[in-house]
């Protein structure tokens, strides 16, 4: 039997993890999943959502959404204020 049938010659071929142990210094030794440079205990897939959802949600004044609003009425705001000096020269 090859070396190239084993199932196990892809887990062997896979990427590693590339956190670092903050006691030894080393690099994790795991395998890091697919679409990810760390394994799965390192962080990957980990966390929550955004949103209502999320246990650090309080009101919805700092998400996503909102700091877009105050940028674009921000930006109309300053529009208005050149306009305003141009009238006004």
């Amino acid at each position: 039997m090859k070396s190239d049938d084993s199932p196990m010659s892809k887990a062997h071929a896979a990427p590693r993890c590339t956190a670092k142990s903050k006691r030894t210094g080393e690099r994790c030794k795991g395998p890091a999943v697919k679409g990810w440079t760390v394994c799965r205990f390192h962080g990957a897939r980990g966390g929550h959502g955004p949103g209502k959802a999320n246990p650090a949600y309080r009101h919805g004044m700092r998400t996503r959404e909102w700091q877009e609003m105050r940028k674009a009425i921000n930006d109309l705001v300053r529009m208005e204020k050149e306009i305003e000096d141009l009238i006004s020269d």
